[in-house]
C-alpha cells in the first residue's frame, strides 16, 4: 500500500513538472511571437520610412533634373542666338566678313538717318493749306509766309517760296515752286543711292569669299594629291559662310530700302498735290485782290 502511494506521488510530481515545463515553453513561444511581431512592425516602419525617404529623394532628384534641363535649354537658346552667330562669323574668315559687317553697319546707319528725316518731313498738307488760306484772307502774304516759316517739311518750304515770289506774278510763282520742288525731292533721296550700293556690294563680297574659299580647297587637294573630305571641308565652309552673311546683309538692307522708297514716293505725291492746290489758292486770292 505504501509502495502504491509512493508511486502515485512520484507520478503526480512528474506530471506537475511536465506541466510546468509546458507552461514555460508556451510562455517562451508567446514571447518569441511577440518579439517577432514587434520586429516585423519595426521592419515595416523602417521600410515605410525608407520608402518615404526614397520618394523624397526621387522627387528632389527629378526637381534638380528639371532645373538642370531648364538651365541647359536656356544656355542652349542663348548660345543659339549669340554664341553660334559669333562662332560662324569668326569661322567665315575675318578679312571678308569684316567688309560684309562694315557694309551692314554703314547701310543701317544710312537707313536710320533717312527714316528719321522722312518721318519729320511728313506734313499734314490739308491742315497747312487751311492755315495758309486763313492767313492770306486775314493777314495777307506776310501772315501766310509766317505760317509756312513755322511749319517743318518740304511742303511748307515750297509754299514759302511761292509766297515769296507772289509779287512777281503767277508765272514766277509756278517756276519757283517747280525749282524748289526739285531741290526738296533731291533732299528726300539723299543717301538712298549709297544704301543701294551696300545692297549690291554685300553679296558680291560674300561671293568673292566663296571663290577664295573654293580656291583654298582645291589648293589643299593639289598639295595632298588626294581628295579627302577633311581637306576641302574647311574651304567650302568658309565659302558658304561668307555667302550666307552677304545675302543676309543684302536682304536686311533691301527691306529698309523699299520702305524708304515708299516713304519718299508718298511725300512726293503729297508735295505735287499740295502744290497744285496752293497754286489754285493763290490764283483765287489774286483775283479777289485784283
Amino acid at each position: 500500500m505504501k509502495k502504491a502511494l509512493s508511486l502515485l506521488a512520484i507520478v503526480a510530481l512528474s506530471l506537475g513538472t511536465v506541466n510546468a515545463y509546458a507552461q514555460e515553453d508556451m510562455a517562451a513561444t508567446e514571447e518569441v511571437a511577440v518579439d517577432s511581431a514587434a520586429t516585423e512592425t519595426m521592419d515595416s516602419a523602417d521600410a515605410a520610412v525608407d520608402s518615404a525617404a526614397a520618394t523624397a529623394d526621387s522627387a528632389a532628384t527629378e526637381e534638380v533634373t528639371e532645373e538642370a534641363s531648364e538651365e541647359v535649354e536656356a544656355v542652349t537658346e542663348e548660345k543659339a542666338f549669340t554664341q553660334i552667330l559669333k562662332e560662324k562669323f569668326i569661322e567665315g574668315g575675318a578679312f571678308f566678313m569684316s567688309f560684309v559687317l562694315l557694309a551692314l553697319v554703314l547701310g543701317l546707319a544710312l537707313v536710320i538717318e533717312r527714316i528719321i528725316y522722312l518721318t519729320f518731313a511728313q506734313t499734314n498738307t490739308e491742315k497747312l493749306l487751311e492755315e495758309v488760306e486763313g492767313a492770306l484772307n486775314n493777314g495777307g502774304v506776310e501772315a501766310a509766309k509766317e505760317v509756312c516759316r513755322n511749319t517743318r517739311g518740304p511742303v511748307a518750304t515750297i509754299f514759302f517760296e511761292g509766297l515769296d515770289h507772289y509779287d512777281e506774278g503767277m508765272d514766277m510763282v509756278d517756276k519757283s515752286i517747280m525749282s524748289v520742288g526739285s531741290v526738296e525731292n533731291g533732299k528726300l533721296e539723299k543717301g538712298v543711292s549709297w544704301i543701294s550700293l551696300f545692297i549690291a556690294l554685300a553679296p558680291m563680297l560674300g561671293f568673292m569669299g566663296t571663290v577664295i574659299g573654293m580656291i583654298g580647297a582645291f589648293d589643299a587637294i593639289e598639295a595632298a594629291g588626294d581628295i579627302n573630305p577633311s581637306l576641302v571641308a574647311g574651304g567650302i565652309k568658309v565659302a558658304l559662310l561668307t555667302t550666307v552673311f552677304g545675302l543676309i546683309t543684302a536682304i536686311i538692307l533691301q527691306i529698309f530700302y523699299n520702305l524708304i522708297v515708299a516713304m519718299i514716293d508718298s511725300i512726293v505725291i503729297k508735295m505735287e498735290d499740295a502744290s497744285i492746290s496752293f497754286m489754285d489758292l493763290l490764283v483765287e486770292h489774286n483775283k479777289k485782290n485784283a
